[in-house]
């Protein structure tokens, strides 16, 4: 089965304008274009790249991070979907909240927790972080091609070294003192000079991913308990 860019746009509810810059950006290309009249044709395979396009959309994902996520050579699609699934309905428990808080603030009660959002934020980073083939992971690649495993070693101490001084921060600082921050900052540099240009984005990734992923956190750990959180928390006011 072969369809008209217009016929697929109206099947999906999007314009073709938005096909057009799929197409542009590498999201989404039509599997064939009649090389005379230069028309795109679009067929079921594409009907399926868009549902996963749309599910990620409806997640609030960037165009970019689709991108990337679709990209992997590690992407697993029943997987990616069970992810999907549970973001999903995360997404509508919040908002049946919001709807059953409603109530509650026209009688005048503080009602402000349930905007938290963090629980799904949370998740959906580490769903990126699961199949996002991304720039400073090619950037990380280029880098390291040729180290040995000394070098490797190197870079581990070196990181042993910053999450250590966050132990030792921990213990007489909050996570927002200017002592933290700084280890922060130190933390971003780095990585930005060691492995990858590290932006605020990545790094509030990392820092969700220290807590999140049990194999970081038990390692960060290994300094004291709690240091991972410590460090989360630094950053995630680092980040805001």
């Amino acid at each position: 089965m072969k369809m008209l860019i217009k016929d697929f746009a109206k099947l999906c509810g999007i314009s073709v304008r938005t096909l057009h810059y799929y197409d542009e950006i590498g999201l989404l290309k039509p599997p064939f274009v009649d090389e005379w009249t230069g028309y795109r044709y679009y067929d079921e395979k594409s009907i399926l790249r868009m549902q996963e396009i749309m599910f990620y959309r409806e997640l609030d994902f960037s165009l970019r991070s689709i991108k990337e996520i679709l990209s992997s050579p590690d992407y697993d699609k029943r997987e990616a979907l069970m992810q999907q699934k549970k973001l999903l309905i995360m997404k509508k428990e919040r908002l049946e909240r919001l709807i059953a808080s409603i109530d509650s603030a026209e009688k005048g009660q503080i009602i402000m927790k349930v905007f938290d959002n963090s629980e799904f934020e949370k998740y959906k980073a580490e769903a990126k972080e699961r199949w996002g083939d991304t720039e400073a992971h090619k950037e990380y690649q280029e880098k390291t091609r040729n180290f040995s495993k000394g070098d490797f070693d190197s870079l581990s101490e070196g990181m042993d070294l910053i999450m250590g001084d966050f132990s030792l921060c921990m213990r007489n600082a909050l996570p927002e003192s200017e002592q933290a921050q700084e280890l922060v900052r130190r933390l971003q540099r780095y990585i930005t000079a060691k492995f990858y240009t590290c932006s605020k984005e990545i790094l509030s990734g990392l820092g969700q991913m220290y807590v999140l992923d049990e194999r970081f956190k038990s390692n960060i750990d290994r300094h004291g308990e709690g240091t991972a959180q410590y460090i989360s928390e630094a950053i995630d006011f680092y980040c805001k």
